[in-house]
């Protein structure tokens, strides 16, 4: 990578932007367009993204069909901001995601449009679980990830996200994830105990939040097993289950839900990050229409419904999801980048790592997040974009754009086992 130059210089981020900001630490560059997989800096340098906006990025950067549609849509004049009045934008998202998504996989939700981020959703299902049902109590997981307004923070099990809120988190219970204490150990079973017992000191829930495959948590999938005894748990105890789909969700693990595999049928989806299909703020609640028990104006937003993320949105349904192309394409993909992966971890056995993950979720366990941290730096001065996640930073997260080209993807994997072998 050349030395930075004015045209490239990050002396006003540093200067003027809050400390809070974390990306632009660990990718010191300035960034000015992007196409597909691919990052380009004010200096001219191109990075493979292997990080695709945290999986709000599924389809690429500036999906030529997706971008059509949103400057289409700007030029003739239509209504761009509308709070929650009814707008043909989202007439036609409505019923291209029921026509598209929703029916042939014989779901039937009603639609909220909240907030314009994915801890709005979570706030907004939290708040009508615990309406809907009376009771006060959520139980969520060890490892979870959910946001960092309050509401969501409190089912977010990382204390050093916790501890930001400047108060402790209230209303919910942790429990053991899968896989938590070990491989052999089924901690739906712990769970079913916990609510059977009326001196466990755990309240009957409102909701069970969880992810499929937990995200920051470090890559943590749930095996169909697990997932199946939860809903199971859910409905002999009268307990909503809340699926947060914003980062597994949209494709990212083949299936459009990443809970399709497992059968089973949340009574509340969250979906955000890659639902508009262009980077644009959109997040959803999808519930089942007995819930729906909102007085209106119960619960608002002054961005909500941003009609240009949902042209955009019907136009990467239409584009990607009236077939099963993208999703054979992302489980076959999936599969390379896990084989290729597992060579990586395998030629080096003195550090222990480790893969997993679903489709194009995955994730390098480095053990310790001193060493990936190394390996992280190593890629991106090779021109690879990749983030880490975990409990400790220990995980490098592979989240390719769904659509990367092979060889692209072949290229990144190149830089990230050049950069596994340099710093192991």
């Amino acid at each position: 990578m050349p030395q930075e130059s004015s045209s490239n210089s990050l002396l006003e981020f540093e200067t003027l932007e809050s400390n809070v900001r974390s990306y632009s630490r660990s990718f010191p560059v300035v960034f000015r367009k992007a196409a597909g997989a691919i990052l380009e800096d004010e200096n001219g340098c191109e990075f493979i993204d292997f990080l695709s906006g945290a999986s709000a990025l599924n389809y690429g950067h500036n999906d030529p069909h997706i971008r059509n549609a949103a400057v289409e849509y700007l030029q003739s004049n239509r209504i761009v901001h509308a709070l929650d009045m009814a707008t043909s934008a989202k007439r036609e998202f409505i019923k291209n995601f029921d026509h598209i998504i929703l029916r042939p996989r014989g779901l039937a939700y009603k639609f909220q449009f909240t907030g314009p981020t994915g801890a709005n959703a979570v706030e907004a299902a939290l708040k009508l679980a615990r309406k809907a049902t009376g009771r006060h109590n959520v139980i969520s997981f060890t490892n979870g990830y959910h946001g960092g307004s309050l509401g969501a923070l409190a089912v977010t099990g990382n204390r050093y996200f916790r501890n930001a809120a400047g108060l402790t988190p209230a209303g919910a219970v942790f429990m053991p994830y899968d896989g938590y204490w070990g491989a052999d150990n089924d901690t739906s079973d712990y769970l079913d105990k916990v609510l059977a017992d009326s001196s466990s000191g755990v309240d009957l829930p409102a909701a069970i939040i969880l992810e499929t495959v937990q995200g920051e948590g470090g890559i943590n999938p749930a095996s169909t097993d697990w997932l199946q005894s939860l809903e199971r748990l859910c409905r002999k105890n009268d307990v909503l289950l809340i699926v947060d789909d914003i980062q597994a969700g949209c494709g990212r693990t083949g299936e459009f839900f990443s809970f399709e595999s497992a059968g089973i049928s949340p009574d509340i989806v969250l979906l955000s990050k890659s639902l508009s299909g262009y980077g644009l703020p959109l997040s959803l609640l999808l519930l089942k229409s007995e819930l729906d028990v909102w007085q209106p104006g119960e619960h608002t937003g002054t961005f909500r419904g941003n009609n240009l993320a949902l042209v955009t949105a019907s136009a990467a349904l239409q584009k990607y999801w009236t077939n099963e192309n993208l999703s054979k394409g992302v489980i076959e993909t999936g599969r390379q980048l896990m084989e290729r992966l597992r060579e990586v971890a395998q030629s080096n056995q003195r550090s222990e790592l480790a893969v997993r993950g679903r489709g194009m979720m995955l994730g390098l366990d480095c053990r310790t997040g001193k060493l990936a941290e190394k390996i992280v730096r190593q890629a991106f001065e090779q021109g690879l974009v990749v983030e880490r996640c975990g409990a400790e930073d220990q995980v490098i997260k592979l989240l390719p754009p769904l659509t990367i080209d092979s060889q692209t993807a072949q290229r990144g994997l190149d830089i990230l086992e050049k950069s596994v072998r340099v710093r192991v």
